[in-house]
């Protein structure tokens, strides 16, 4: 009897000892992403692109401009700072800052859109923008809320502003002025393309000088390559042309990133 309770005690104890072990080794497998993860660093980038003429959304916002930007990231989440500035007097510097989130092919993020000058739509007047006026009848800030998902051979993207100086209805209401976009990239003559449709889903004064409902704004082809300038150094080089159905006009611009 003793001989069987000294057998059944090692073999309990031996299964202890295994199970201890894949214990562990569970929580080392668990704490290893954890330690990893919390190693990750904020990484940063500048950069800035010369253009022929600042072309958004099938409208023009100005002829040729130089576009900084500066961005961090850090675990998904991004903060980014962008300007452009035209030669021409006649066109509003703007300078934009994005909160954004990106998990795989989701992404979200919030633009305080801003401009030296410009119209407020709630009193028809054009003021210049001085950048810490936030109130309703002098700013000409813009915050826009974004969502959208990248399949790899899609992209959709829906936007819509959540205040400051909002476009209205006829009724004189806001508009929740929104924008949703589908591109598709692909490659062709060793180049890369991408192709754009995109359209203003209801009326809104924001748009195309106004419309009153449905409008497609924007069909665009962009094709881009490399410029080889040393066997280290390149430049981004590319060329769009856009049509606007809406407004019946059509761009074509070309710019270096660099």
């Amino acid at each position: 009897m003793e001989l069987v309770c000294y057998v059944l005690y090692k073999k309990v104890r031996s299964m202890m000892e295994k199970i201890q072990k894949a214990m562990a080794l569970g929580m080392a497998a668990t704490l290893v992403p954890v330690a990893a993860g919390a190693q990750d660093k904020v990484e940063a980038s500048v950069g800035a692109d010369l253009v022929s003429s600042y072309i958004w959304r099938g409208q023009e916002l100005g002829d040729v401009s130089i576009q900084p930007s500066v961005s961090l990231s850090w675990k998904g989440l991004s903060l980014t700072a962008w300007g452009s500035a035209s030669w021409g007097s006649e066109y509003a510097k703007e300078f934009d800052l994005t909160l954004g989130y990106a998990i795989k092919g989701f992404s979200v993020s919030v633009t305080d859109y801003s401009f030296s000058k410009g119209t407020n739509f709630k009193t028809g007047a054009d003021i210049d923008g001085k950048y810490f006026h936030f109130g309703s009848n002098s700013t000409l800030h813009v915050y826009e809320a974004q969502v959208g998902y990248d399949f790899g051979f899609l992209a959709v993207d829906w936007y819509t502003n959540i205040g400051g100086n909002d476009g209205l209805k006829e009724d004189g209401k806001r508009a929740y002025s929104s924008y949703f976009a589908l591109s598709a990239p692909f490659r062709l003559g060793g180049l890369d393309w991408n192709a754009t449709v995109a359209a203003v889903p209801w009326e809104t004064s924001f748009y195309n000088g106004g419309c009153s409902g449905f409008e497609v704004s924007e069909v665009a082809l962009r094709a881009a390559k490399e410029i080889r300038v040393t066997q280290s150094f390149a430049l981004p080089l590319f060329a769009k042309v856009t049509w606007n159905p809406a407004t019946e006009n059509a761009y074509f611009t070309a710019g270096l990133s660099f």
